[in-house]
């Protein structure tokens, strides 16, 4: 007999993931001193502050999934673990990226280039994971069709496309003194919104 599906627990050890990354973060700002304890590492403080909103919205964007859908199945579960195997693995180069921009660690430029690849690795695995979520829950949901789900789970497509470009600039290293691989995620705003007025059009006109 197939049992059904318990979200509340799924919901939950998610939120237990999350809550261990952001452990990690607050360990890795490293030990303090007697005298230290006394004094304020701002660039410190930045990169730990950052990283931990950063974590925050990753939280917030996992979070309304659940509340947009109540399906789930066997290839949700193994995507969302995959999402929080690789949120915990995302905090780290992240951290170390804020840290470059803040001059608090310096690197060479070919240590800077696989420090980008990392970073928009994981992005790129966070958001993949999510778009192929949101288009399981909608082909599996019943009629009429819930199209939200159709277009989260392209607009999350849009991140992984860009998460790509970057990856490539970063190999390349085309651009790389200017951070280009960074930049390249500014054109998030102007493509989602292009996608958001198409679907629009498409899904929601008589």
């Amino acid at each position: 007999m197939k049992l059904p599906h318990n979200i509340s627990r799924v919901e939950a050890f998610s939120d237990g993931v999350f809550a261990f990354a952001a452990t990690l973060l607050v360990v890795s700002v490293g030990n303090e001193t007697a005298g230290s304890a006394l004094q304020i590492n701002w660039l410190a403080f930045l990169s730990f502050a950052v990283s931990f909103f950063v974590l925050v919205a990753l939280w917030y964007t996992h979070y309304n999934f659940f509340r947009r859908t109540d399906y789930m199945d066997n290839l949700i579960i193994a995507l969302n673990a995959i999402l929080l195997f690789v949120v915990l693995y995302y905090i780290f180069p992240l951290k170390s990226l804020i840290n470059t921009w803040t001059g608090s660690i310096s690197i060479t430029l070919e240590n800077f280039s696989s420090l980008f690849q990392l970073y928009s690795l994981g992005f790129f695995f966070i958001f993949l994971c999510l778009a192929f979520m949101y288009l399981q829950a909608y082909r599996k949901s019943e009629e009429p069709k819930n199209y939200s789900l159709l277009f989260y789970a392209r607009h999350f497509g849009i991140y992984v496309l860009v998460s790509l470009i970057s990856i490539v600039l970063a190999k390349t290293k085309v651009g790389l003194r200017f951070a280009s691989p960074g930049i390249v995620y500014a054109i998030l705003g102007p493509l989602c919104y292009f996608h958001g007025v198409h679907f629009k059009k498409k899904f929601y006109t008589d």
